[in-house]
């Protein structure tokens, strides 16, 4: 059973927001291939978001319509470059007051893996796919977004080649590990005009010496997460481990916090919690060494695993003897932690914006169509920002049953987040219903689902 097609987007909605890219296509049939796409990305569906889908086709038979056919060559066969669409999009963000990098946001260094069968798919291979938290075979895009406590982006994705795919495997030239690609994408979007107070990422790249180095050589400043066993070299009685190094820190109880700073998380709902932070020693590191272990805990007594960060970083204690020379300003326990707290909102909210839309769902096999049908997602994401910060979505009645796959019941906006340039709150009332058909409506509903899943400000 076919099923039930979107209706077209408001006129002039989309039709705006694409036509700051048609000097990128050098055809009319481009033009409407990327207009059509956005409009199939941005439209709610029930189904994944296939070509068949995205041109509102049946699936099995659907495939050979004349509409599917034409996405599908405008993916894979028409000539356009995903680079210069990107760059474009990014040319906007930058330009744009609501959307523009400053120096108080964050660049998050990340991965994400999505199942793939068969083995004919470029860059598909058994490996570690960390959505799902188990080896399987999939394909995994290295990911960097700027992000601050108001909203996020992406910025550059690149997949990663397993070593099968290269004829001397992990000793051939072509071969990157995600480490290096990771490196790379922050030293490109430095590069290409975004200003960040800190590169952050997790532990599985917070762990490894050769990347927070090769960070630290480009003149790029990083907070980063550790593993709380994470061993390192020490002399017989010292800490061997951050965790070690966390329990040699004095602490009485909050009336007599000892080596310990009170620091203050604020949650979306205007709530806050006292968290405690302090400066401790792991080796070669140390307050005022090159790299310093900092630890955040909401209990210091306990540690408790999810209530308790490790973080290393390059950013000068203030005060310290490297202050001066740094080329990067000092920051404080507070600020550390606040930097690091941004890098929990892409972790919850990147994966609800992909699954709504389809960044895994792409039914090619080629490098460079997989490249397209990214950038294409992220061109469909950066729209929902412009949708909302351009125009309130218009009047229209609060959803009475539950949302599709993947989104929140919609609650009223936290008091305390920070207004866009209109001056009105980030999602001030319940969108409408996303399966309503206008793009807009479901783009507002997105950005709604963001902002309300936003865990800290």
């Amino acid at each position: 059973m076919t099923k039930p097609v979107a209706c077209p987007p408001a006129p002039g909605l989309l039709e705006g927001f694409a036509a700051r890219f048609d000097d990128l296509f050098t055809h009319v049939a481009q033009r409407r291939g990327f207009r059509e796409y956005l409009a199939g990305l941005l439209a709610p569906r029930e189904r994944h978001k296939t070509l068949t889908a995205l041109a509102g086709a049946e699936p099995v038979t659907g495939s050979k319509l004349p509409a599917v056919q034409r996405l599908q060559f405008f993916l894979t066969e028409s000539v356009w470059d995903p680079e210069a669409v990107n760059a474009r999009r990014l040319e906007l963000l930058r330009a744009d007051p609501g959307t523009a990098p400053h120096g108080g946001g964050v660049l998050v260094i990340d991965d994400s893996g999505d199942r793939k069968d068969g083995v004919k798919t470029a860059h598909v291979g058994r490996q570690w796919l960390g959505r799902y938290g188990k080896t399987d075979n999939g394909v995994v895009t290295v990911t960097t977004v700027w992000a601050d406590e108001r909203l996020y982006y992406p910025v550059h994705a690149v997949p990663y080649t397993p070593a099968r795919h290269f004829a001397r495997g992990k000793n051939d030239p072509g071969f990157r590990t995600k480490l290096a690609i990771g490196a790379d994408l922050a030293i490109k979007a430095r590069d290409a005009g975004f200003a960040f107070r800190a590169v952050c990422a997790d532990s599985a790249y917070g762990d490894q010496d050769g990347f927070r180095s090769e960070l630290a050589e480009a003149g790029l400043p990083f907070v980063m997460a550790l593993k709380p066993r994470r061993g390192t070299w020490a002399y017989g009685p010292d800490a061997h481990t951050p965790v070690d190094a966390a329990r040699e820190l004095a602490w009485g109880g909050p009336d007599d916090p000892g080596d310990w700073e009170p620091v203050t998380r604020r949650f979306r709902g205007g709530h806050t919690q006292t968290w405690f932070a302090a400066d401790a020693r792991l080796g070669w590191w140390g307050p005022d060494g090159a790299r310093r272990l900092v630890v955040a805990t909401a209990d210091p007594a306990a540690l408790p695993g999810k209530a308790t960060w490790y973080l290393v970083t390059n950013l000068p204690r203030p005060g310290s003897p490297r202050e001066k020379d740094s080329p990067h300003p000092a920051a404080g326990l507070a600020e550390v932690v606040r930097i690091y707290g941004i890098r929990h909102w892409i972790e919850q909210s990147y994966k609800q914006v992909k699954d709504e839309l389809g960044w895994a769902d792409f039914q090619v096999r080629s490098d460079v169509a997989i490249r397209r049908h990214q950038a294409l997602v992220n061109c469909a994401f950066s729209f929902c920002w412009d949708s909302w910060l351009t125009a309130q979505p218009p009047p229209g009645p609060t959803p009475a049953s539950p949302q599709e796959r993947g989104h929140r019941h919609p609650v009223p906006a936290a008091p305390a987040m920070p207004a866009h340039p209109s001056g009105t709150q980030l999602a001030p009332r319940a969108a409408r219903r996303p399966q309503l058909a206008d793009p807009r409506d479901h783009a507002h509903a997105l950005v709604a689902g963001l902002v309300q899943s936003a865990p800290a400000r």
